[in-house]
């Protein structure tokens, strides 16, 4: 597949086609590489600037916020060399902060649901920010997806990119400990998108970053993902209970509308009488990657859109990845591309360590300490 997108890519620039990355940058050969380009997208209401950096390399085009290091655009061509944004997003910052169902962003201090927003640590109680009905989501109602990042571009190599820096302080939230995070997206010579985490602290706590991209690769606003063929190499999943919480069980995926280890499209089961899909109101669930946590980044998913031919391989080092079918996008959400985005428009496939963990025994442990270092990469391969 890496063949066939570097003809595409050099067709164009032998071609002389070039473009521009979103609505900032000079002009470039769509193969080329574009240092990150510095322009301000807003501000918000106390007056502190936010800022988008436009990059790419190898045919990726991105576009991220220094608020909740989001990706605001990320441009990739189909077979026959047209580009489309492939992930959803709003236009202005106001947008962001007032309604966006973390399009895009960096999640932390921990990603996906905790019971009750409690969990126990080394003997003491802890109560987090509740914001999902009786439970914590994705770090609580001003999680690291709200919070302005420090960036810092850098070209090394053939790799261009952006380091992201927050510091999260003890009792944020309700979380224990200093958290200093970084954060390294690095667009490679071959378009990958790689992400890398990082994080310290200076006391026993809890955490499981990740982002948030919700993927159209037909193009955002350009209907549903049900016809996307997915592919996840996962033989257990997590059921839940109708908060979204595990129960703790792993799940074979046998039998069920969760066994995506062949390809199959999406919508080919979202609409099964399953009583997990119910919960979830169609796919919102955690799977059980087969690897477990490597050392080095595995490939665990493939999404393709037969139309465009655009294809996604995410590989990480993360035990599982949350498959969400996009069930919650209501229609009251227009898009950067004047589109209105509804249910099922865009899926996300966020790698992570397991919902709820603190309170599950049984599950990976999330528990960092000091003089630890936290380290999870996860990288998109564009095909």
């Amino acid at each position: 597949m890496e063949t066939s997108r570097r003809t595409v890519i050099a067709a164009a620039a032998a071609a002389g086609v070039a473009a521009t990355v979103g609505a900032a940058g000079p002009a470039q050969a769509k193969g080329g590489s574009q240092k990150p380009v510095k322009k301000l997208f807003g501000k918000l209401a106390d007056g502190t600037r936010v800022y988008s950096w436009s990059l790419a390399n190898g045919g990726t085009r991105m576009k991220v916020l220094s608020y909740g290091g989001i990706v605001q655009s990320l441009e990739i061509p189909d077979r026959r060399g047209r580009y489309a944004n492939v992930s959803l997003g709003f236009d202005t910052i106001e947008d962001y902060v007032a309604k966006s169902p973390y399009f895009g962003a960096l999640i932390g201090r921990y990603g996906n649901r905790i019971d009750k927003g409690r969990f126990t640590l080394d003997g003491t109680s802890h109560q987090l920010s509740v914001n999902d009905g009786a439970n914590s989501l994705h770090g609580g109602a001003q999680g690291f997806d709200k919070r302005v990042w420090d960036v810092e571009p850098f070209s090394k190599g053939s790799d261009v990119g952006l380091h992201l820096y927050y510091t999260s302080v003890d009792g944020e939230m309700g979380y224990p400990g200093t958290l200093k995070a970084k954060v390294t997206y690095t667009l490679t010579a071959h378009g990958d998108w790689r992400i890398d985490y990082e994080a310290t602290t200076d006391k026993a706590t809890v955490v499981n970053l990740t982002s948030h991209v919700y993927w159209n690769l037909a193009g955002e606003g350009n209907g549903t993902v049900y016809d996307h063929e997915l592919k996840i190499a996962a033989s257990r999943y997590t059921p839940v209970d109708s908060g979204l919480i595990p129960t703790g069980e792993l799940e074979p995926v046998s039998g069920s509308p969760f066994d995506f280890r062949r390809t199959k499209t999406v919508g080919e089961d979202i609409r099964e009488a399953h009583q997990q899909l119910l919960y979830g109101q169609g796919f919102d669930h955690n799977w059980v990657l087969d690897k477990g946590i490597t050392a080095a980044p595995e490939q665990i998913a493939t999404l393709k859109d037969p139309s465009s031919g655009r294809t996604l391989q995410i590989a990480t080092t993360e035990p599982g990845v949350q498959f969400y079918s996009g069930n919650f996008l209501d229609g009251t959400f227009v898009g950067s591309g004047g589109h209105i985005y509804r249910q099922g428009d865009a899926l996300c496939l966020e790698t992570q360590h397991f919902p709820d963990s603190p309170n599950q025994p049984g599950f990976p442990s999330t528990v960092l300490r000091p003089g630890q270092v936290y380290r999870s990469t996860t990288v998109h391969s564009f095909n």
